[in-house]
């Protein structure tokens, strides 16, 4: 990288799975811009969330440290940042960037706020279902042209891809046939008496009626990628014009994935099963070779790190992550044997994952009936499907013993009264837990 201080235009693209684009392998045509982008920078393959959903990971990004130690374990709940936590906007402001949020956080938790002179927020019209990345553009586009020649950094979040999937008909290009066709196996039978069916019943309404095939419904998630693809385009082809791509990092990441109809999980963004912490991050900038694939685990707490290492200033001694600067200046990635992961919304899980394994330990039983300790031969199974924690003890306890040292070992180095994860309780899994007291499983 060079040593001027670059431009930064931080894209986040909510509920994105990483193997649901080309450059991660996806063999539909879902995001040929993305895809570009990627190929005039650099790709990194093992990137995931140290925490989901969206609240916690977007603190993650923020702060760069760990849900633990930042205090944000779930979504939307009563929670406060803990004092004293670094802020990527605001120390970039006090830098001298400008800084602007074209985000609806804000108006959830106060401190996405912090740092930005200005912030911009569509949602409370739109937020149904026309929230997308063209009303996103409209207000982000004039402003980049109007402080382009400012030092900048910008961050818009699209939502195309979350639920409800419901993208325009020109980005309804990846399925065939009758999703209702009698003749089908009908995977969403095990949907038709949850609480999310209920959940999703408005969006469901707007669906072909009769509808069996889950793959369908994925198939409307591909078009919602197909779709912020589209928004990413007109955004750098905004960024083109204004004279200044040369000179500014674009990253290009998600806050977490998006689980379809495996493991019980219909179409939301909780479980810690790769389909939902695998996540996109790609770069491109000043400096990066056009062309890099980068192996190695990375995770959302090195994105504020490495944005601050690329604009030359100081990363604060409190910040976990590393910078990945040195990686996409060719150099060797952080070593690191394994990462962990939690949630604490839908579910209280942790996961600890090494490049060929994977445990899921659960902190009390969850709605869909999991066993309290998964483990998967990532290997053999990458998508997770046979649990065989049962059939090898050994590997399952040498696991649970390294992930519950470092819980231990995190919670005595924040002086916290123990595991965040055990002692909360579910946000939005609240309301599932009060339906079903009420006798309706």
């Amino acid at each position: 990288m060079n040593t001027s201080r670059p431009n930064i235009l931080f894209i986040v693209v909510d509920c994105l799975r990483a193997d649901h684009l080309g450059c991660y392998g996806y063999p539909r045509p879902t995001s040929p811009n993305i895809d570009a982008l990627a190929a005039q920078g650099a790709v990194f393959e093992d990137f995931f969330a140290a925490g989901v959903p969206t609240q916690p990971s977007f603190t993650t990004m923020y702060t760069g440290q760990r849900p633990l130690t930042h205090g944000i374990v779930s979504h939307k709940s009563d929670d406060l940042l803990a004092p004293g936590s670094p802020w990527l906007p605001s120390l970039l402001r006090k830098s001298g960037y400008t800084t602007a949020s074209f985000c609806c956080l804000a108006r959830y938790q106060q401190w996405f706020v912090h740092g930005f002179e200005f912030l911009v927020d569509s949602t409370t019209r739109y937020h149904d279902f026309g929230y997308t990345c063209e009303t996103i553009n409209n207000r982000a586009i004039p402003w980049l042209r109007a402080h382009a020649d400012e030092p900048f950094f910008m961050v818009l979040h699209y939502w195309d891809p979350h639920t409800p999937y419901l993208p325009p008909e020109k980005h309804r290009l990846f399925y065939e046939g009758d999703p209702a066709d009698p003749s089908l196996p009908d995977t969403l039978a095990p949907l038709k008496d949850q609480y999310f069916r209920i959940m999703w019943s408005k969006w469901f309404e707007k669906l072909p009626a009769g509808m069996r095939d889950a793959e369908y419904v994925v198939s409307l998630y591909d078009g919602e990628v197909h779709h912020a693809d589209d928004g990413v385009s007109a955004l750098l082809h905004a960024l083109d014009e204004s004279g200044h791509a040369d000179d500014t990092i674009v990253m290009l990441v998600s806050d977490h994935g998006e689980l379809f109809y495996r493991h019980d999980i219909f179409f939301d963004h909780h479980g810690l099963y790769d389909g939902n912490i695998h996540c996109p991050l790609i770069v491109r900038g000043p400096g990066v070779a056009a062309g890099q694939r980068i192996a190695g685990f990375a995770q959302h707490p090195d994105l504020a790190p490495t944005l601050l290492d690329a604009a030359g200033e100081p990363i604060p001694e409190a910040m976990e992550g590393a910078s990945l600067l040195p990686a996409l200046g060719g150099q060797e990635m952080p070593s690191r044997e394994f990462i962990t992961t939690s949630e604490c919304t839908w579910q209280k899980k942790w996961a600890i994952r090494t490049n060929s394994e994977k445990l899921i330990l659960s902190r009390q039983p969850d709605f869909h009936g999991m066993p309290r300790v998964e483990l998967y031969d990532l290997k053999a199974d990458p998508h997770e499907l046979n649990n065989i924690a049962a059939s090898q003890p050994e590997r399952t306890r040498s696991l649970e013993s390294r992930l519950e040292a470092w819980i231990s070992d995190e919670v005595r180095r924040n002086r916290l009264p123990g595991d965040p994860i055990m002692l909360g309780d579910i946000t939005l899994g609240r309301a599932w837990a009060d339906w079903i007291a009420q006798g309706r499983p």
